[in-house]
Order: C-alpha cells, then structure tokens, then sequence
C-alpha cells in the first residue's frame, strides 16, 4: 500500500529512499541505507527483517538483484504478499512484487534505481517515477532527485486510498550532522493532507540549516561587506571583537553553524542575517 524508489546518485557516493503511502509513519517501517553499501525498501505486508539483511549481504559484495532472490527465498512469510526495492554501489537496481499484492501493484529497475508499489492507482504511478528519475540531472542531490520521482508518483495518482505519510532517508560518508554521521538527510512526515509536498518543504529546510556552502558562493568577510555584517551582528548583541567569532555565535544560535566558513560568508547565511 506504498509506493517507493530506491537508488544511488551518480557517482555512487550517496544511496537513498523516498517512499509515500496511505499509512501512518511509512518511514519508520519501509526505507533502510547504509553508506558506500546501498539502501533497500520493504512493503507491502512489509518484513522489516529485509532491511538489516539486505545491507549485510550488499556488503559483501552481493548483487542487489541477487540480494532481492535471497530475501525472498529464505522469507517463510506470505512472499507473495511482499514487495522489496534494492540498490547497491554498482549495476542496476532489484526489484520483486509478490502475486498476491494489492492492485496495481508491480515495480521497475534500471541502473542504479529500483521503483515499486501497490495499490496504486495504475501503473502510470511506476512509469511516471522511472521518467522524472531519468529526466533529472545526475548531479543534482540525489535527495532532490528522490523527491522529484516520488513527487511525480504521487500526481500520477499514487496510493490510491489516499495520502497520510512520506519519508526522505539518503546516506554517504561524513555528510551527518557536523560531519560525525553518514546519515545525510533523514526526514519524515507521519501523518498530513499532503505529505510529498510537506516533504519538500521540509528538504528545503533541511538544505538551509544542515548543508554545507558551495566554496564558489562564498563573499569574503572584507570591506562593505564586512562593515555590515559586524554591524548587524552588533545590532543583535553579537559584539565579540574577531568577526568569525561574532558570526559563529550568531550563526550557532540560528543553527546555521554547518555554513561557516572562516574569513567568509555563505549568501544564504548573508540573506538570513539580514532578516533575522
């Protein structure tokens, strides 16, 4: 009663799932990555046992199409009442349906993809997500590419009892939270009236406070734009004598410490002073 896509970005770096349903908090049951080692989703009568199992045998070097026979082959469960997504580092994603699925209900896989669900509201839901996937640049994030093919699901009709939930779960290394986690982007909307779109929201957020600035937007904190800065930041009783260090508290206090950068400013953090 899901609907989801599994995949990697481009340069194999970063693995993730974007999944929707008419069900409460799909993202605690469905979605499963694991850094330099590949992500899987289990639905439909879910068996959460296939996410631990699945990211073992991915890193053992295990095929993801491989790894879905071996999921389901060793499941004494109701098989054909399951559906399960997988990618690894290379080669194309796996993907299985059991017969016994609710309609629609069926999946596809190319390289470095895997996308599935049941009852949905026609196979146009799969196909429109497998066409937004291969339409986005393979260098945008692969949490924006995520949510492009979920998105694209979800107008074509997607779960068709409905909307409740969606989650965003992508992994690579050292891109946590100050650098200490591999869990890059881990959101979550449990129970909306529109949960895609509140998803989106969310990543935006998520963008603005967590992601590291890109090197080639930097100002740097010199002349005019220095002078503002340690006025606004004076104006807002940030008076250390080191600019850096005025910012830093500031920034730390808007939590936007992920942006900083020593001797420079990010425009995004510049734009939020200056409303702040």
């Amino acid at each position: 009663m899901t609907f989801s896509i599994v995949a990697r970005s481009a340069d194999a770096t970063a693995h993730g799932v974007a999944v929707a349903s008419k069900f409460l908090g799909v993202g605690a049951a469905v979605p499963a990555a694991l850094a330099s080692v590949g992500a899987v989703a289990t639905q439909s009568y879910a068996n959460l046992a296939y996410r631990p199992q699945a990211l073992a045998l991915l890193a053992t070097g295990v095929t993801a199409a491989s790894t879905v026979t071996a999921l389901t082959a060793a499941d004494d469960g109701p098989i054909e009442q399951r559906q399960v997504g997988v990618v690894g580092v290379t080669g194309a994603g796996g993907t299985f349906t059991g017969g016994e699925c609710h309609p629609w209900a069926g999946g596809t896989a190319g390289d470095g993809y895997a996308i599935q669900g049941n009852m949905l509201a026609g196979p146009q839901v799969v196909d429109g997500m497998e066409v937004a996937w291969q339409a986005s640049a393979a260098e945008t994030r692969l949490a924006y590419r995520l949510l492009a093919a979920l998105r694209a699901g979800d107008l074509a009709g997607g779960d068709r009892r409905g909307r409740q939930s969606a989650a965003l779960l992508v992994v690579a290394k050292g891109m946590g939270y100050g650098g200490t986690s591999d869990v890059w982007v881990d959101l979550r909307v449990d129970d909306h009236p529109d949960p895609v779109a509140e998803l989106q929201r969310l990543l935006e957020m998520h963008s603005l406070y967590f992601e590291r600035p890109d090197p080639d937007t930097l100002i740097p904190l010199t002349g005019v734009v220095a002078e503002e800065v340690r006025d606004r930041l004076s104006r807002a009783g940030h008076t250390a004598t080191d600019l850096d260090a005025a910012l830093a508290d500031w920034a730390g206090i808007e939590n936007l410490e992920e942006r900083l950068v020593a001797g420079a400013i990010d425009p995004l953090v510049l734009d939020q002073l200056r409303v702040s």
